[in-house]
């Protein structure tokens, strides 16, 4: 909160946060004369007899005030509407914004410097005002939480919350979430939920308090994004370091290749769906095959079973752990190169196959599917002999080139429909939201 002393100046001046002023600094500050106009932001922490200003940049600033620093009203803001908790009824072509938490409602802690979650749904459009410069929005938050407490139940959620606000009339859905796990979040809704709008999640790599961080590109990107003609589930975040374009990425093929980088999510071996500019707020479809707005009915179906387990094949890998897996109901490997596990075909006496205990889950009822932990490239467990014996077992996912965590969330969703293993097997060979490509494409988009 700002000081008594600088809410009576600003009273006196005739602003309020949210408005767009101009300040320029006064004698005895460094930049004397200096002038920069932005909106008024409120003050989370920290001084504060600081002013808060951002600027046409999206960056914020902070401004000490003295005795002859000059405050001037350039526009008034809008006023913030309580965002509605119902859904009886929408306004005409409005949006619908459900926040998921994450850093993207978030701020950095005073004592120790950390990120928690702090923002809800209103607090995000008092931080991005421009958002009303899109036209109406219907705010609310379903969770305030960081991304890696994420967990299937709330998936569920997410999908019906979604489907009320589509019933309700909104023409997109916009739902801020923590960067962590939003690819694991983009793709169990692109299996639970098949929209007849745009269903976009978005997230930021730093803070919304933090002078750097990347938050109203992305939001004003992905609300961009949610009034396209792209009626498909998705995420959207920067394309690059820069703050022009974002990129709107196909939730089943979408991963976070980076820990803190600002184009830290691509999409994997396909195109993404559209680029959006920021500043013209222009729509440019990349990938021609997309669900146009419109073109089909609504359908949520979220059956799901979470009880799948996610193993990454490494050297050393103990067939004891696998053997401990019989307690869940299937089991993605995100094996090495082509599609391998440790099976000694050599008969080495220094290897431990776990091929006995595979066969032994299989038997068992229990699916075991196979994806590539190289993220890039798919399956071809013809050309090894362990990968041969691993698919005479059964092991599902020869010739697929998913995500390890898409094959985790689809497998849960077919788990949740069936646990005959060969209708197991049909389904998840099924290209059903675009997980799985026909062809990998000759250059790939690596990080330089």
């Amino acid at each position: 909160m700002y000081s008594e002393r600088l809410y009576s100046i600003f009273k006196k001046v005739g602003v309020a946060e949210g408005d767009t002023v101009r300040i320029t600094k006064g004698t005895g500050q460094k930049g004397d004369g200096e002038a920069q106009e932005g909106i008024l932001m409120p003050q989370p922490q920290g001084d504060p007899n600081c002013m808060v200003l951002k600027l046409k940049s999206g960056y914020n600033i902070g401004i000490a005030h003295t005795a002859e620093t000059k405050i001037e009203l350039l526009k008034k803001g809008a006023k913030s509407e309580k965002p509605s908790e119902g859904h009886a009824k929408h306004e005409k072509g409005a949006l619908s914004m459900l926040s998921c938490g994450g850093t993207i409602a978030s701020k950095v802690e005073q004592l120790t410097g950390a990120v928690y979650g702090t923002m809800n749904a209103n607090e995000i459009l008092s931080v991005v005002p421009e958002l009303k410069e899109l036209g109406p929005l219907n705010m609310r938050s379903l969770f305030t939480i960081l991304s890696e407490d994420i967990s299937p139940d709330h998936w569920k959620v997410m999908a019906r919350e979604i489907e009320k606000e589509i019933k309700a009339g909104a023409t997109g859905v916009v739902l801020p979430h923590g960067t962590d796990t939003m690819s694991y979040s983009a793709a169990a809704l692109s299996f639970m939920v098949r929209p007849p709008v745009p269903v976009v999640l978005v997230g930021t790599q730093r803070s919304s308090d933090r002078g750097s961080s990347d938050n109203v590109v992305n939001l004003i990107c992905a609300a961009t994004a949610a009034k396209s003609d792209i009626a498909e589930v998705g995420v959207c975040m920067h394309a690059s370091a820069s703050d022009d374009i974002c990129h709107f990425h196909r939730g089943a093929r979408v991963r976070k290749m980076h820990t803190s980088r600002r184009d830290a999510f691509r999409s994997i071996d396909a195109k993404p769906l559209a680029s959006i500019t920021y500043k013209t707020r222009k729509v440019q479809p990349l990938d021609s095959n997309y669900t146009k707005r419109g073109s089909r009915p609504l359908v949520v179906d979220d059956k799901i079973n979470p009880n799948v387990a996610l193993i990454y094949a490494h050297p050393g890998i103990k067939p004891s752990l696998i053997a401990k897996l019989s307690d869940y109901d299937g089991v993605v490997f995100a094996g090495t190169g082509l599609g391998q596990v440790p099976t000694n075909v050599m008969n080495n006496k220094l290897v431990l196959s776990i091929l006995p205990e595979v066969k032994a889950l299989m038997a068992s009822g229990i699916p075991v599917v196979m994806s590539p932990q190289t993220i890039y490239g798919r399956l071809n467990m013809h050309v090894y002999s362990g990968g041969r014996l691993l698919k005479e077992a059964g092991v599902i996912g020869d010739g697929c080139d998913w995500l390890p965590e898409v094959a985790l969330v689809k497998l849960m969703w077919v788990l949740g429909h069936t646990k005959k293993m060969e209708e197991v097997k049909r389904m998840m060979l099924e290209n059903l939201v675009g997980e799985l490509t026909e062809r990998s494409p000759l250059e790939m988009d690596y990080f330089e």
